[in-house]
């Protein structure tokens, strides 16, 4: 089978490993790629959103199977675009159409599907610039602190959670007046839940579905979770507290009423659900929706299946997951992203990254590098993920610090309290 898979990040190289490793797998290309996947197929000089452009490449390289890594394209309709092709629509997209992608692409859509499908969720309402002045109160009357949520795609920097009500008001105009360019047109104004953040992954076939293992990733730039939030600064999985019954929970309050609401609204949804949870006193909320996998919990997620991934895409395009087991190890992984001084603010691209050649007991999943003149350069905020396995979350954290530490560039930062709150249980 000859694959396309779409991205450049740490989670497209985390697919581009397990996807090579299938027997299945005769010829992985990679769109556009990074240093990192160049070792599992063949990088490919083309956007994951010029849809011409890869509709043509399918074509002359007969690919078999699409698989889209980042949520841009999946909104924008590369899923659609496809099934409107005569010359491509017999090709299986892993990712779901652009009405499903919505539950990423738009945050008020998600919520008003949450509360439509009775779906546990914080207490919101949206506004755009018409109704400012209605936001500004809306926002006075909330308990503190204030979520406020651009909604549509922002990079994963389109949330804030302001402290003050003069700071949600303030930082309110400013996401109507274009603080996140047109992901700020409306803004969610939300109840701020407290409690213990987790992830959850489902593979969907327009009708089944199939769990893979939880996660829980920590996004604040520093250590004890405090500083600026990041796209993620690492992720362990399993999640201690993530026993059976809790799971039992998740699905029959949010997994399962999510894809039968789905189902009822007429959507055909191929792909991933990404599932962002709090567990709180009062029981598990939904945070928001993905229609892609995370990063970094592709990275510590994807390595735990013994599955083979092209069978579970293959199901997915066939409509046949029902007949499918996911099989996972047992053994404890922790990912670790190493990134770029400065990062989450501004930060320097370019810089050599020596010593990956010497790290033998862990995965090096590259994010933001290129290969310039023979040398992997760092060309993002973050660089590089480490994941490693250990019978117990300390032993694979312990593995994963140390490679961290090996791995070289100027600059480098990363948190080695990864799974800091479990390690004593």
């Amino acid at each position: 089978m000859k694959i396309l898979l779409l991205g450049s990040g740490g989670r497209e190289n985390a697919f581009a490993l397990k996807l090579s490793e299938s027997n299945r797998c005769k010829k992985l290309f990679i769109a556009p790629g990074n240093a990192g996947t160049s070792a599992c197929g063949e990088n490919i000089n083309l956007s994951a959103t010029d849809f011409a452009g890869i509709e043509n490449f399918c074509v002359a390289n007969e690919i078999d199977m699409l698989v889209c890594g980042p949520e841009e394209p999946l909104v924008k309709g590369l899923h659609d675009y496809f099934l409107a092709s005569e010359k491509v629509k017999h090709i299986p997209v892993i990712g779901p159409v652009a009405t499903g992608a919505m539950l990423e692409g738009s945050k008020s859509y998600s919520k008003s599907f949450m509360l439509h499908y009775k779906i546990p969720t914080a207490a919101y309402d949206s506004f755009d610039v018409t109704r400012l002045e209605d936001g500004l109160n809306f926002i006075r009357m909330q308990k503190l602190p204030v979520v406020l949520k651009a909604d549509g795609l922002a990079a994963g920097k389109g949330v804030l959670i302001c402290d003050s009500h003069d700071e949600a008001c303030h930082e309110f105009k400013e996401m109507l007046s274009g603080k996140f360019g047109g992901a700020g047109a409306r803004v969610v104004v939300e109840e701020f839940l407290s409690g213990i953040e987790f992830s959850v992954f489902a593979l969907c076939d327009g009708k089944n579905y199939v769990l893979l293992p939880e996660a829980k990733d920590y996004k604040r730039i520093g250590e004890g979770d405090t500083g600026l939030n990041t796209g993620g600064m690492g992720a362990i999985s399993p999640v201690p507290f993530v026993d059976d019954a809790l799971m039992k929970k998740v699905v029959n309050e949010i997994v399962e009423p999510t894809i039968a609401g789905l189902i009822a609204d007429g959507i055909s949804y191929k792909g991933f659900i990404y599932f962002g949870l709090i567990k709180t006193a009062d029981g598990v909320f939904v945070i928001e929706y993905n229609c892609r996998m995370g990063d970094p919990e592709t990275e510590v997620v994807i390595p735990r299946l013994k599955t083979d991934l092209v069978d579970l895409f293959e199901a997915v395009g066939n409509g046949t997951l029902d007949k499918m087991n996911v099989e996972v190890t047992a053994d404890c992984a922790v990912t670790i992203v190493l990134a770029s001084g400065g990062y989450p603010g501004d930060f320097e691209k370019g810089k050599t990254i020596t010593s990956t050649e010497n790290i033998s007991d862990s995965l090096v999943f590259h994010a933001g590098t290129k290969t310039e003149n023979g040398e992997v350069k760092t060309n993002g905020g973050r660089v590089m993920a480490i994941t490693s396995f250990g019978k117990t979350l300390r032993e694979a954290l312990e593995k994963s610090n140390h490679n961290a530490a090996a791995i070289q560039f100027d600059g480098k930062y990363f948190r080695r309290d990864i799974g800091y709150e479990f390690l004593n249980q």
